[in-house]
């Protein structure tokens, strides 16, 4: 007797009560926490610029238009998945079903830790950014890390609490990011480029823009902008109609991520002059004040104190998002025995994963604690090293969740008859996201902005984080069979 692979679990009665919060998130709410993980203005102000002086100088809004592109050919298979596949595990439960349970394994405690790793890393960027705005508003010096902590606090109880009020706290915080940087966008496209004395080119969407400089480094900081828009599977079941649901957040953040990125990157190149952009980014004594000198001589000081508050909700934002995402990865893995059981148990009232939102929580406290003992550029070193990590981590995910969706529907063609979408789509992806993977590792000195130990220790954690896994199964499968076989399994 064949298993239907879209078929719901059964679970024993004492797992069958600890469940997500059903038909919570329509399309619009899974939108706002995927956005929300990308922190487009965050993207804008900090990467944005480090990709034009390291990569492809004025060709970066073209490099986002290919990743758009890429992207969009990746979402084809992880959506076709979709609507045979519901489970807040995500890639991990994406990877079961596709490449066995080994292999799920893995990609459970990778991507536990690649988003532990984004989420914690942020709140590096978050302090340091807080910190230097009160300086700089009230003449008061305060330490980074206390405004972490603070940050950590509230993420923690938003975190605990029912999903919807994540929604309405980020559906807000998202709103206004968006609102600000497509203001000051307008502004420059009316005014015109080099501050407002010549018209606007269009050479940075050319193919010699694109080909300047380095290409593959502009691809990886642009790939590392959109990281969060793939968590929309995470939030599958507490969304209102998950075979529709996902697939149509999924679209919508790339696209809108895509577009409003390569818009303003556009309007940020003629901003300052298109053959002015390596060195006019290369004078600044910080290449993330970019986009706020642009907001001073193209409307003033006063909406640059604006864009710096937005910019630290931005970073709030995102790791509100990630913190959301680790939270339900926690409960998946916990459910189905690749954690303790205790991390599979959900809110009796809110019917969060409560257990593993205290975890991130309490894990976040500890790793802040000990870069800010041991006194570590809250920049430089906890923002830069666990982010470009977990962005490594995450482009793994993804590339190797395409090869699943293959694997998937090769074994279960009946599914879904459409070879350019379950073969042709996922594959073509899957090559393109390992090529960029590669592309990072052997260029990660450029991306932590350092070398020695660090440029192979860190990546190396990464595959640390994938052998546990395949241990973490293993144990599973000697301890409960039962359970090993319903890894990843499909959930109503």
């Amino acid at each position: 007797m064949t298993t239907d692979p879209a078929a719901p679990t059964t679970a024993t009665p004492a797992r069958q009560e600890h469940s997500l919060r059903r038909g919570t998130l329509g399309t619009l709410g899974v939108t706002f926490f995927v956005i929300s993980a990308a922190a487009p203005l965050t993207a804008m102000a900090g990467g944005a610029p480090v990709a034009m002086l390291l990569g492809n100088g004025p060709g970066v809004p073209a490099a986002y238009i290919l990743t758009m592109v890429t992207l969009l050919v990746f979402s084809v298979g992880y959506t076709a998945m979709s609507r045979f596949h519901t489970s807040t595990g995500a890639f991990y439960s994406y990877i079961t079903r596709g490449l066995r349970q080994q292999c799920g394994g893995a990609a459970a405690y990778l991507a536990l830790f690649s988003y532990n790793c984004m989420q914690i890393g942020l709140w590096g960027l978050f302090g340091a950014a807080t910190a230097a705005f009160v300086t700089d508003e009230f003449g008061v010096s305060i330490d980074w890390w206390v405004f972490a902590l603070v940050g950590i606090a509230t993420v923690a109880v938003l975190g605990y609490r029912q999903i919807d009020m994540s929604v309405k706290v980020l559906s807000v915080l998202v709103g206004l990011e968006f609102l600000v940087v497509l203001i000051l966008a307008v502004v420059i496209a009316v005014k015109g480029g080099d501050f407002g004395t010549t018209s606007l080119s269009i050479t940075p969407l050319t193919p010699h823009a694109l080909t300047s400089g380095s290409l593959p480094i502009g691809l990886l900081f642009c790939f590392a902008s959109f990281v969060g828009f793939e968590a929309t599977a995470i939030y599958s079941e507490e969304a209102k109609d998950p075979k529709r649901t996902v697939a149509r957040a999924t679209f919508l953040s790339v696209i809108t991520i895509g577009v409003v990125y390569t818009v303003v990157t556009f309007l940020m190149v003629n901003g300052a002059g298109v053959g002015n952009i390596p060195d006019f980014i290369a004078k600044l004594a910080d290449p993330t004040t970019f986009l706020f000198e642009l907001s001073n001589g193209y409307i003033g000081p006063w909406y640059t104190t604006i864009m710096r508050i937005l910019f630290i909700t931005s970073v709030f934002a995102a790791v509100l998002a990630f913190h959301n995402a680790v939270a339900r990865y926690t409960y998946a893995l916990g459910r189905e025995g690749l954690l303790p059981d205790h991390a599979g148990r959900t809110h009796t009232v809110h019917q969060s994963p409560h257990v593993g939102s205290v975890a991130q929580s309490v894990l976040a406290l500890v790793v802040v604690a000990v870069f800010a003992i041991t006194k570590q550029d809250p920049v430089l070193a906890l923002f830069t090293w666990l982010c470009n990590l977990g962005t490594l981590g995450v482009i793994a995910l993804m590339a190797t969740s395409s090869f699943a969706v293959v694997a998937f529907f090769a074994r279960h063609g009946d599914l879904d008859p459409n070879r350019l979408r379950t073969f042709v789509a996922p594959l073509v992806a899957g090559i393109a996201l390992i090529a960029v993977l590669i592309v990072g590792v052997a260029n990660f000195d450029l991306l932590i902005g350092t070398g020695g130990v660090l440029v192979w220790l860190l990546p190396a954690l990464l595959l640390v984080a994938a052998v546990l896994g395949v241990i973490a199964a293993a144990v599973l499968r000697s301890r409960s069979p039962e359970r090993y076989a319903e890894m990843g399994r499909h959930r109503e």
